[in-house]
Protein backbone atom coordinates (compact mmCIF):
# COMPACT_ATOMS: atom_id res chain seq x y z
CA UNK A 1 0.00 0.00 0.00
CA UNK A 2 1.37 2.86 -1.35
CA UNK A 3 1.17 6.74 0.58
CA UNK A 4 -1.28 7.83 -2.20
CA UNK A 5 -3.65 4.61 -1.16
CA UNK A 6 -3.83 6.27 2.29
CA UNK A 7 -4.56 10.15 1.77
CA UNK A 8 -6.14 12.28 -0.32
CA UNK A 9 -4.09 14.44 -2.51
CA UNK A 10 -5.19 17.75 -0.46
CA UNK A 11 -4.29 15.69 2.81
CA UNK A 12 -0.85 14.04 1.42
CA UNK A 13 0.21 18.04 0.20
CA UNK A 14 -0.52 19.61 3.63
CA UNK A 15 1.23 17.25 5.59
CA UNK A 16 4.56 17.69 3.58
CA UNK A 17 3.49 21.71 2.81
CA UNK A 18 3.25 21.90 6.60
CA UNK A 19 6.84 22.62 8.10
CA UNK A 20 8.33 24.88 5.87
CA UNK A 21 4.65 26.87 5.62
CA UNK A 22 5.35 26.53 9.69
CA UNK A 23 8.77 28.21 9.79
CA UNK A 24 7.15 30.72 7.06
CA UNK A 25 9.12 29.55 3.92
CA UNK A 26 6.50 29.29 1.41
CA UNK A 27 2.58 29.24 1.38
CA UNK A 28 -0.10 31.56 2.95
CA UNK A 29 0.34 32.88 6.38
CA UNK A 30 -1.11 31.36 9.34
CA UNK A 31 -2.36 28.59 7.41
CA UNK A 32 -3.45 25.52 10.06
CA UNK A 33 -2.46 22.19 8.60
CA UNK A 34 -6.19 21.69 7.55
CA UNK A 35 -6.11 24.23 5.41
CA UNK A 36 -2.94 23.76 3.34
CA UNK A 37 -4.20 21.86 1.18
CA UNK A 38 -7.11 24.27 -0.08
CA UNK A 39 -4.01 26.75 -0.44
CA UNK A 40 -1.57 24.36 -2.70
CA UNK A 41 -1.94 26.87 -5.29
CA UNK A 42 -0.23 29.34 -3.29
CA UNK A 43 2.70 27.51 -3.38
CA UNK A 44 4.23 28.94 -5.71
CA UNK A 45 7.66 26.22 -5.75
CA UNK A 46 5.31 23.23 -6.60
CA UNK A 47 2.24 24.31 -8.41
CA UNK A 48 4.34 24.18 -11.61
CA UNK A 49 5.97 20.49 -10.56
CA UNK A 50 2.31 19.81 -9.85
CA UNK A 51 1.14 20.88 -13.08
CA UNK A 52 3.19 19.45 -15.27
CA UNK A 53 3.31 16.25 -13.67
CA UNK A 54 -0.96 15.57 -14.12
CA UNK A 55 -0.59 17.34 -17.73
CA UNK A 56 1.63 14.02 -18.40
CA UNK A 57 -0.54 11.85 -17.23
CA UNK A 58 -3.61 13.08 -18.80
CA UNK A 59 -5.01 13.79 -15.11
CA UNK A 60 -7.44 17.03 -14.40
CA UNK A 61 -6.52 17.78 -11.26
CA UNK A 62 -2.83 18.70 -9.81
CA UNK A 63 -3.88 17.40 -6.72
CA UNK A 64 -4.63 13.95 -7.62
CA UNK A 65 -3.00 12.17 -4.48
CA UNK A 66 -0.69 9.81 -7.62
CA UNK A 67 0.57 13.40 -8.43
CA UNK A 68 0.95 14.81 -5.56
CA UNK A 69 3.02 11.23 -4.28
CA UNK A 70 5.09 11.79 -7.56
CA UNK A 71 6.01 15.28 -6.94
CA UNK A 72 6.89 14.67 -2.92
CA UNK A 73 7.83 11.07 -3.04
CA UNK A 74 8.84 9.71 -6.42
CA UNK A 75 7.48 6.87 -8.57
CA UNK A 76 6.74 6.22 -11.93
CA UNK A 77 4.87 9.08 -13.00
CA UNK A 78 7.92 11.57 -13.49
CA UNK A 79 8.97 9.34 -16.04
CA UNK A 80 6.17 10.71 -18.18
CA UNK A 81 6.97 13.83 -18.09
CA UNK A 82 9.04 15.60 -20.55
CA UNK A 83 12.51 17.53 -19.30
CA UNK A 84 12.70 19.65 -21.82
CA UNK A 85 9.24 20.90 -21.65
CA UNK A 86 9.48 20.61 -17.85
CA UNK A 87 12.47 22.91 -17.79
CA UNK A 88 10.92 25.70 -20.07
CA UNK A 89 8.29 26.12 -17.71
CA UNK A 90 9.99 26.03 -14.83
CA UNK A 91 12.66 28.33 -16.45
CA UNK A 92 9.26 30.64 -16.95
CA UNK A 93 7.41 30.24 -13.58
CA UNK A 94 10.46 31.32 -11.83
CA UNK A 95 11.96 34.21 -14.80
CA UNK A 96 13.37 36.89 -12.55
CA UNK A 97 14.08 35.20 -9.47
CA UNK A 98 17.40 34.18 -7.72
CA UNK A 99 18.22 30.37 -8.76
CA UNK A 100 20.81 27.54 -8.23
CA UNK A 101 21.56 25.82 -11.46
CA UNK A 102 18.19 26.46 -13.34
CA UNK A 103 19.32 29.02 -15.51
CA UNK A 104 22.95 26.45 -16.48
CA UNK A 105 20.63 23.02 -17.32
CA UNK A 106 21.38 22.41 -21.11
CA UNK A 107 17.55 21.45 -22.75
CA UNK A 108 18.60 17.94 -22.89
CA UNK A 109 19.48 17.53 -19.23
CA UNK A 110 16.94 15.21 -17.38
CA UNK A 111 14.85 17.17 -15.46
CA UNK A 112 12.61 16.10 -12.88
CA UNK A 113 9.05 17.06 -11.50
CA UNK A 114 10.34 16.19 -7.96
CA UNK A 115 10.73 17.99 -4.84
CA UNK A 116 14.73 17.14 -5.24
CA UNK A 117 14.74 19.06 -7.85
CA UNK A 118 13.47 22.21 -6.72
CA UNK A 119 15.53 21.98 -3.85
CA UNK A 120 18.71 21.47 -5.50
CA UNK A 121 18.41 23.25 -8.66
CA UNK A 122 16.24 26.10 -8.69
CA UNK A 123 17.06 27.33 -4.75
CA UNK A 124 20.11 29.13 -5.08
CA UNK A 125 21.88 27.25 -1.86
CA UNK A 126 23.52 25.01 -4.40
CA UNK A 127 25.36 27.70 -5.26
CA UNK A 128 27.45 28.89 -1.92
CA UNK A 129 29.04 25.26 -1.89
CA UNK A 130 32.84 25.45 -2.84
CA UNK A 131 35.49 23.09 -2.19
CA UNK A 132 37.49 23.46 0.77
CA UNK A 133 35.12 25.92 2.85
CA UNK A 134 32.68 25.72 5.90
CA UNK A 135 29.71 24.65 3.60
CA UNK A 136 27.28 23.62 7.22
CA UNK A 137 24.69 26.41 6.66
CA UNK A 138 23.83 25.39 2.88
CA UNK A 139 24.55 21.87 3.38
CA UNK A 140 22.01 22.39 6.78
CA UNK A 141 19.54 24.03 4.22
CA UNK A 142 19.67 21.35 1.65
CA UNK A 143 19.42 18.92 3.91
CA UNK A 144 16.28 19.90 6.01
CA UNK A 145 14.46 20.98 2.48
CA UNK A 146 14.72 17.91 0.92
CA UNK A 147 12.21 15.00 2.09
CA UNK A 148 14.13 12.36 3.80
CA UNK A 149 13.51 9.05 4.34
CA UNK A 150 14.58 7.05 7.70
CA UNK A 151 14.10 3.69 9.71
CA UNK A 152 12.37 4.65 13.32
CA UNK A 153 14.93 3.55 16.06
CA UNK A 154 12.99 5.33 19.36
CA UNK A 155 10.03 7.28 19.53
CA UNK A 156 8.84 9.28 23.21
CA UNK A 157 6.23 11.89 23.46
CA UNK A 158 7.29 14.39 21.07
CA UNK A 159 9.66 13.11 18.86
CA UNK A 160 10.99 9.99 17.15
CA UNK A 161 15.07 9.35 16.06
CA UNK A 162 15.26 7.87 12.77
CA UNK A 163 18.42 6.15 10.56
CA UNK A 164 18.54 8.50 8.06
CA UNK A 165 21.39 9.12 5.22
CA UNK A 166 22.42 12.56 5.91
CA UNK A 167 23.79 15.03 2.82
CA UNK A 168 27.18 15.07 2.40
CA UNK A 169 29.54 17.48 0.25
CA UNK A 170 32.86 15.44 -0.48
CA UNK A 171 35.08 16.03 -3.05
CA UNK A 172 33.04 18.80 -4.51
CA UNK A 173 30.17 16.81 -4.96
CA UNK A 174 26.68 16.06 -3.38
CA UNK A 175 26.20 12.97 -1.47
CA UNK A 176 23.97 10.86 0.70
CA UNK A 177 25.76 9.26 3.81
CA UNK A 178 26.05 6.11 5.77
CA UNK A 179 22.76 6.10 7.63
CA UNK A 180 22.72 7.64 10.77
CA UNK A 181 20.89 9.25 14.18
CA UNK A 182 18.32 11.82 13.36
CA UNK A 183 15.97 13.63 15.99
CA UNK A 184 12.97 14.51 14.60
CA UNK A 185 9.30 15.57 15.28
CA UNK A 186 6.06 13.81 15.34
CA UNK A 187 4.17 15.91 17.46
CA UNK A 188 4.14 18.80 19.10
CA UNK A 189 1.10 19.05 21.41
CA UNK A 190 -2.11 18.80 19.95
CA UNK A 191 -0.39 19.07 16.47
CA UNK A 192 0.48 16.06 14.08
CA UNK A 193 0.82 14.85 10.75
CA UNK A 194 0.52 11.63 11.04
CA UNK A 195 -2.73 9.89 12.58
CA UNK A 196 -0.42 7.68 15.77
CA UNK A 197 3.25 7.84 16.71
CA UNK A 198 5.49 5.92 13.96
CA UNK A 199 6.23 3.03 15.36
CA UNK A 200 10.07 1.08 16.14
CA UNK A 201 10.79 0.00 12.21
CA UNK A 202 8.43 1.75 10.75
CA UNK A 203 9.98 3.81 7.58
CA UNK A 204 9.10 7.44 7.51
CA UNK A 205 9.59 10.17 6.06
CA UNK A 206 10.67 13.70 7.17
CA UNK A 207 10.58 16.91 6.39
CA UNK A 208 12.07 20.22 7.93
CA UNK A 209 11.64 18.79 11.74
CA UNK A 210 8.63 16.88 10.95
CA UNK A 211 7.77 13.18 10.66
CA UNK A 212 5.30 13.99 7.68
CA UNK A 213 4.31 9.98 6.64
CA UNK A 214 4.95 6.51 7.30
CA UNK A 215 6.12 4.84 4.16
CA UNK A 216 6.34 1.82 2.72
CA UNK A 217 9.28 0.02 1.20
CA UNK A 218 8.39 0.97 -2.65
CA UNK A 219 7.74 4.41 -1.53
CA UNK A 220 11.26 4.75 0.37
CA UNK A 221 13.02 2.92 -2.67
CA UNK A 222 11.19 5.65 -4.84
CA UNK A 223 12.17 8.57 -2.79
CA UNK A 224 15.91 7.26 -3.06
CA UNK A 225 15.89 7.08 -6.94
CA UNK A 226 14.60 10.40 -7.55
CA UNK A 227 16.95 11.89 -4.65
CA UNK A 228 20.03 10.34 -6.44
CA UNK A 229 19.08 11.44 -10.02
CA UNK A 230 18.81 14.66 -9.13
CA UNK A 231 22.13 14.42 -7.19
CA UNK A 232 23.75 13.18 -10.47
CA UNK A 233 21.82 15.76 -12.53
CA UNK A 234 23.66 18.52 -9.89
CA UNK A 235 26.97 17.37 -9.84
CA UNK A 236 27.04 16.75 -13.46
CA UNK A 237 25.89 20.28 -14.06
CA UNK A 238 28.41 22.24 -11.40
CA UNK A 239 31.21 20.02 -12.73
CA UNK A 240 30.47 21.24 -16.62
CA UNK A 241 30.33 24.69 -15.09
CA UNK A 242 33.41 24.53 -13.59
CA UNK A 243 35.11 23.02 -16.90
CA UNK A 244 33.79 25.74 -18.98
CA UNK A 245 35.38 28.12 -16.21
CA UNK A 246 38.75 26.61 -16.64
CA UNK A 247 39.15 27.24 -20.25
CA UNK A 248 37.73 30.45 -20.49
CA UNK A 249 40.39 32.91 -22.30
CA UNK A 250 43.25 33.95 -19.56
CA UNK A 251 43.31 30.93 -17.20
CA UNK A 252 46.15 28.94 -19.20
CA UNK A 253 44.57 26.48 -20.77
CA UNK A 254 43.91 26.66 -24.70
CA UNK A 255 40.32 25.98 -25.79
Amino acid sequence: MTVADRLTGRELFARYAFPPNELGYCGPEGSSQAELGAHAREFDGAWPYLEAIAEAGDLTDPLDPVVVTAYWVGGPKLASVDPEQLLTRLRGAFAGQVTGLLGDLDTSAPVLAHHSFHVFVVYPWVRFLTPNTDNATPLRVLQDCRIRWGTVESVDNQHVVIASRPLMFRDGELAMGDARAERVRWRRDAVALTPSAPAPGEIVAAHWDWVCATLDVADAHALHTATQATLDLVNAARSAAHEQTQTRPGRGVSR
